[in-house]
């Protein structure tokens, strides 16, 4: 008996069923979420997914908010998603009822590699404890001391020699930046940076790359759409799961190591923090100081942590090379306060058009519009507006960075954004790029760092040009559907004459 004879001989049976899913669908929906916000109404299964771009759905949501305002529902397949937008909207939700919504939604991507433990995808005790113990660590040997700020300058030197090697030749940075930032990630996680050509340093880059592809691409849009089917589908989502696992299995292995000879007075790194709150609480039965939320906790940050920032320095080099009269007053601004000396994180305070460059570049990228997604840990009442419990929240972050009433030109790359009319750094309530309460970036500061450090160590050292005139460059991020990339591109990167 084929399938055609099935279908012939139970069509009508067939068709009534589909109808009274669908009508039982319609209802269930009606009934749950008569007090949610509004929105475009959902098609069966599908939800508003054949209405958007899955690598741009942010698109979308721009569009929604000037038809819908401030706060609306869209489905994704069939659950339903709150969308924030405009700046009091998202400041109302994620400051003033933070808690609220401080939970951490995941997409079944993360969740396949994480299974829940880490920092990044926590909720409730569990986050609180591991961010608390992640930002005690980035203070300790990162954010706060200047250990970190001499690992950066010392990572930026091993960058400018790699530059070197190139002489006159066209070059990709990707590879070389990614390794740099990487090996910021290193040395806080394991105490120590690696040499490029390491194997395993290899290993956890090619894990990161591997993600973020895997991320950006159709077959991981589906697996976050219909994990339990695409899961016995082959691809490249299966290289990636298992790279991670390995990387996974080597910082194990890390922490094992140290805990033979482990100085509980004074750690050296993240591994070793982690191991004394582990061994200061063993007899905790609910403690959440254990190795898999170590593991994921240091997975998250060399994920999060280099992706993100070397996106952005690959970003702001681009902008130099299509802007060759702002690089050129950043380089004149790097000349004047810092000369030949090593920069400093003091110096930004002196170079206010340095900082409002960098300011902008993550403005117009607009690096992740939507961020990591939230939920509600608890009913929730918003804007008139019933938000059951676990329901997944997105800050449309795209509809601040590029508000006209914030920024002017929104659309246009103008470090005037930044800057007030007697040239002095200004700060403004619409930079959003790392985030807004509870859940903002918890490396903000580190990330900060790096990117001064590195931005300022290259153009005191180098010209950066294009390999075509600067009207033809493409400035423009290519969208995935977590986020906005820079385009790949080459360059040339011209030594400068520094006295």
């Amino acid at each position: 008996m084929d399938l055609l004879y099935i279908l012939q001989t139970n069509f009508i049976p067939i068709i009534l069923g589909l109808v009274t899913v669908i009508l039982l669908w319609k209802n269930r929906r009606g009934q749950s979420h008569s007090y949610w916000p509004p929105g475009p109404a959902p098609i069966p299964l599908f939800g508003n997914l054949l209405q958007m771009d899955v690598k741009a759905p942010y698109k979308l949501y721009m569009k929604l908010s000037k038809k819908y305002g401030s706060v609306f529902t869209v489905w994704l397949g069939s659950t339903p998603v709150v969308v924030v937008s405009g700046y009091q909207a998202i400041k109302e939700a994620f400051v003033n009822q933070g808690e609220e919504f401080s939970g951490r939604a995941n997409y079944p991507v993360i969740m396949t590699i994480s299974q829940g433990y880490g920092v990044l995808v926590s909720s409730g005790k569990r986050w609180k404890d591991l961010r608390r113990i992640s930002l005690m660590t980035l203070k300790n040997f990162g954010m706060g001391r200047r250990t970190i700020e001499q690992r950066i300058q010392e990572e930026a030197k091993f960058l400018i020699k790699a530059i070197h090697e190139y002489g006159d030749s066209v070059v990709n940075p990707k590879k070389m930046i990614c390794n740099s930032i990487g090996n910021v990630i290193s040395s806080i996680v394991f105490g120590h940076r690696f040499e490029y050509n390491d194997p395993m340093f290899q290993l956890i880059q090619k894990a990161v790359d591997d993600y973020f592809n895997v991320l950006s691409s159709p077959i991981g849009a589906m697996f976050n759409m219909f994990p339990r089917i695409v899961w016995w589908f082959p691809g490249k989502h299966h290289r990636m799961f298992a790279i991670i696992n390995q990387a996974k299995d080597y910082m194990r292995a890390q922490a094992e190591l140290r805990l033979k000879n482990l100085d509980t007075s004074d750690p050296q790194d993240l591994l070793e923090a982690f191991l004394i709150k582990m061994l200061e609480e063993k007899d905790d039965p609910n403690t959440e100081f254990c190795y898999d939320n170590m593991v994921m906790t240091a997975w998250n940050l060399f994920s999060a942590g280099t992706e993100t920032t070397s996106s952005t320095l690959r970003q702001s080099f681009l902008m130099m090379m299509k802007y060759p009269s702002i690089q050129g007053k950043v380089q004149k601004e790097i000349d004047d306060v810092i000369g030949s000396k090593v920069p400093t994180v003091d110096d930004r305070v002196k170079m206010p058009y340095t900082d409002a460059v960098l300011h902008e570049v993550q403005r117009f990228m607009d690096l992740a519009p939507t961020s990591v997604p939230h939920k509600v840990i608890r009913d929730t009442e918003f804007h008139n507006y019933l938000i059951p419990k676990g329901t997944m929240v997105l800050p449309l972050f795209s509809s601040v960075l590029c508000d006209p009433e914030l920024f002017q030109n929104p659309d246009e790359f103008d470090p005037e954004n930044f800057l007030d009319e007697n040239g002095r750094f200004k700060k403004n309530d619409g930079f959003l790029a790392f985030g807004l309460g509870k859940r903002a970036c918890l490396g903000e500061a580190l990330a900060r760092m790096e990117l001064f450090l590195f931005f300022t160590s290259l153009l005191q050292r180098f010209t950066f040009s294009g390999t075509q005139p600067p009207e033809e460059i493409n400035i423009n991020p290519e969208c995935a559907s977590f986020g906005r990339m820079p385009c790949s591109y080459e360059c040339y990167i011209k030594v400068r004459n520094v006295e």
